[in-house]
């Protein structure tokens, strides 16, 4: 009898045992579930969060270069108007070229460069490591093509013509080794 008692007595330890191990097996892989799946929530949080900043400064951006150019059409039609009232003192000269001075001005680009590194930081790296070959003005012109603005756009802030920038673009195409059949925006969006 006593040797049946401590052979039950055995058993059932050993079945509490291997209950109690699964059961903290089970707990403890339930609560690595829900650990993963709560890392999996902060980090498609902390995604909408950058994504939402990234259209915040690309609004921002696209509005700073919107007053960029309407400021230099402002200026070129001033200046046109003052060019067809010229008289013959000169003081419409001398207005005219420091509207000059104003419409050929970098410090457009210097913050328009700035602003755009504060909203896409890793497009300029990309370009400047996968392409290394480019100049500043080409840089410039992807810039401008990650906008997605249009050729006339391109060419009030470059102050061309908008003929100018098609043969840019073309010449940007040729630096880049694109295909015919691929397209320079979309190329330039993927960086």
């Amino acid at each position: 009898i006593l040797f049946f008692s401590l052979l039950i007595h055995y058993t059932y330890r050993r079945y509490y045992r291997r209950k109690q191990g699964k059961l903290k097996e089970e707990n403890e892989k339930e609560l690595e579930v829900l650990k993963l799946q709560n890392d999996k929530e902060i980090i498609r949080i902390k995604n909408d969060q950058l994504k939402a900043d990234f259209k915040d400064k690309s609004n921002e951006l696209a509005a700073s270069t919107m007053s960029i150019i309407k400021k230099n059409q402002l200026l070129s039609q001033v200046k046109e108007q003052l060019t067809a009232a010229q008289d013959d003192n000169g003081s419409v000269k001398k207005i005219v070229a420091i509207i000059d001075r104003n419409l050929k001005q970098t410090d457009d680009w210097e913050l328009f460069k700035e602003a755009f590194n504060n909203a896409d930081r890793d497009f300029l790296k990309n370009l400047e490591k996968t392409h290394p070959n480019l100049t500043p003005n080409d840089i410039r012109l992807c810039s401008y093509l990650r906008l997605n603005l249009s050729s006339k756009e391109m060419a009030e802030l470059l102050h061309i013509s908008p003929r100018s920038v098609e043969i840019k673009r073309y010449r940007l195409r040729k630096k880049l080794n694109l295909t015919h059949d691929e397209n320079l925006v979309s190329y330039i969006l993927r960086l």
